[in-house]
């Protein structure tokens, strides 16, 4: 476990924050933001690190060298951010999504687009094999962005299917784990569960996210460990195909209605100009200038540190 000072953990809350905050939009994948933050190794390293022999040491070696295995005290200020930010941001959030969506649809815009090229900039050796891996990333995250979603569904196998392709979604940047419920038909049952505390379900669910963070986070850190290059390029081009999903100017072909909030669930991208009401197309061009901005000072003020 890394020795870090307060201050340090400090701003892994605020990471967490805003991995909370994305997480809020449907469309946006905490994991882009822990991507664009630094963090995304370490914690698939460290979600890694969750099995059987933690529980080994603990009975063998103490608290201490468990919590030092777990890399406890970073999960812990991370999650930390997330929770807050869910109780506290997302209330913010959800605010601007209905009232201002295209205004925080062109921030987000801006922060992704640099994201890729942050991400892309890691990749150290462009070949074939790499392009092959972009292409085929960006082309699987764009065919998600535009599938119809299906009926609701009920069924408790189906559910802890569901739990656990959205926890892979939202530690996959680029992918949303909300709008892969939507997909799936499993929102407004695992939404309704909440609200009715109907413990089977959410339990059925949870189960289902931690066998999926679970098995999902070795795979992908057997693909950091083996074929570094390859995972960043496919990576990158989830995070591209997904622009697709979050341009801020959409016009609404479907809706379907999710317990008091009718949500979208199929749109197409149009042009500004042929946005049916105020296109805001300057301010909308600022904030995404500002989020795009913003990626480049956290690489520059991370890289002086």
């Amino acid at each position: 476990m890394e020795n870090r000072s307060f201050l340090q953990y400090f701003l892994i809350t605020l990471k967490g924050m805003a991995m909370g905050a994305a997480d809020v939009v449907p469309g946006v994948s905490g994991g882009t933001i822990a991507f664009i933050s630094g963090i995304y190794e370490e914690l698939i390293t460290s979600i890694n690190n969750i099995n059987l022999s933690l529980l080994k040491t603990l009975r063998r070696d103490g608290f201490k060298v468990f919590w030092s295995q777990l890399n406890g005290n970073f999960l812990l200020a991370l999650f930390l951010g997330i929770f807050i930010s869910l109780f506290s941001l997302a209330t913010l959030v959800s605010w601007l999504l209905e009232n201002e969506p295209i205004l925080l649809w062109s921030f987000f815009f801006g922060l992704v687009l640099a994201s890729i090229l942050l991400v892309g900039n890691a990749i150290e050796k462009w070949n074939l094999a790499s392009l092959v891996a972009f292409t085929l990333g960006a082309l699987i995250a764009y065919y998600i962005t535009i599938l119809p979603p299906t009926e609701n569904t009920a069924s408790l196998p189906f559910l802890f299917l569901s739990g656990a392709l959205a926890v892979c979604a939202m530690i996959l940047p680029g992918i949303s784990g909300a709008f892969i419920l939507v997909l799936l038909g499993s929102y407004k049952t695992i939404l309704d569960a909440v609200h009715q505390r109907d413990l089977q379900v959410v339990a059925t669910v949870a189960i289902g996210a931690i066998f999926g963070l679970l098995s999902f986070a070795k795979l992908l850190k057997w693909m950091f460990n083996h074929y570094k290059n390859l995972t960043l390029a496919m990576l990158t081009g989830f995070i591209l195909g997904s622009l697709n999903k979050i341009w801020p100017w959409k016009k609404v072909l479907e809706t379907r209605v999710f317990g008091d909030k009718t949500i979208p669930i199929k749109e197409e991208s149009i042009s500004p100009f042929a946005f049916d009401g105020d296109p805001q197309v300057l301010y909308a061009l600022g904030l995404s200038i500002i989020g795009f901005s913003l990626i480049f000072i956290l690489e520059k003020l991370a890289d002086k540190k």
